[in-house]
């Protein structure tokens, strides 16, 4: 079940949008967008990262229970929501004033196979019962990605909330100065070195890591909505070969 907090709870940041002639986009700050929405086409990935965040997709076609931190926009939801439609989805945000945007940017009402739930996501992966088969991370306030979310504690939890085999996938800026401690604790966690696929704009760093095996592309990989992937399935695929021969270069 949903739990929506009355949006005048001040303990969080109220995001604003910002209306242009075909597209609409959510911001915490002048400087830096949370999401992006395009009028015509409200469940299409409009930003590049997003897209590289659903290249999971090649590593697990039809996952059966998907859980992400962060709602924002609702980007990566409402795409999960079209295209993967045996797939079970529950969205976690901390931020009720994001949650009370939902509807602006047709975010799917919460339904048999996917839910809206008000909490801190640390504090989910921690205690929850369930356990999923893809785990996607991107959760940031008004100024940085909260400290919660970036602890060796955190990351433990969130290899507990996987099922064996299951996939991590993170958003980072790339540029923060604690990146390479984020990877660390991340691999260490999940028992192999994750892999990182930058944006071209050097902005975003998406980091994919399975829970005690190694990333391989599944055979099928073309699920409903690739033609949208493509390009982020061909980054992922080079960054996985650039690695396979960085390792063989040192003999390991």
């Amino acid at each position: 079940m949903s739990r929506h907090a009355t949006p005048t709870d001040d303990a969080h940041v109220r995001p604003f949008v910002r209306e242009e002639l075909d597209s609409q986009s959510m911001h915490f700050s002048d400087s830096a967008i949370q999401s992006r929405m395009r009028l015509l086409e409200p469940d299409a990935l409009a930003l590049e990262y997003t897209r590289t965040m659903m290249g999971f997709l090649m590593f697990d076609p039809e996952p059966a229970r998907v859980v992400m931190i962060g709602l924002g926009g609702g980007s990566l939801a409402k795409f999960c929501h079209r295209h993967l439609p045996r797939t079970d989805l529950t969205v976690i945000e901390i931020n009720p004033h994001v949650i009370a945007l939902r509807e602006r940017f047709r975010v799917p009402p919460d339904g048999a196979r996917f839910r809206v739930v008000q909490d801190d996501g640390a504090h989910f992966v921690a205690n929850t019962p369930e356990r999923f088969d893809v785990l996607l991370i991107d959760a940031f306030d008004a100024d940085h990605m909260p400290e919660s979310l970036g602890t060796r504690r955190f990351y433990d939890d969130c290899a507990d909330a996987l099922q064996p085999g299951g996939l991590l996938v993170a958003n980072l800026h790339a540029a923060h100065p604690h990146v390479p401690v984020y990877l660390d604790r991340l691999g260490a966690a999940l028992g192999g070195p994750p892999l990182r696929v930058d944006d071209r704009d050097g902005s975003n760093s998406v980091v994919f890591a399975r829970r005690g095996q190694p990333l391989r592309p599944a055979a099928r990989t073309a699920p409903a909505g690739a033609a949208q992937l493509r390009d982020a399935f061909s980054r992922i695929a080079h960054a996985l070969q650039r690695r396979a021969t960085e390792v063989h270069d040192a003999g390991g």
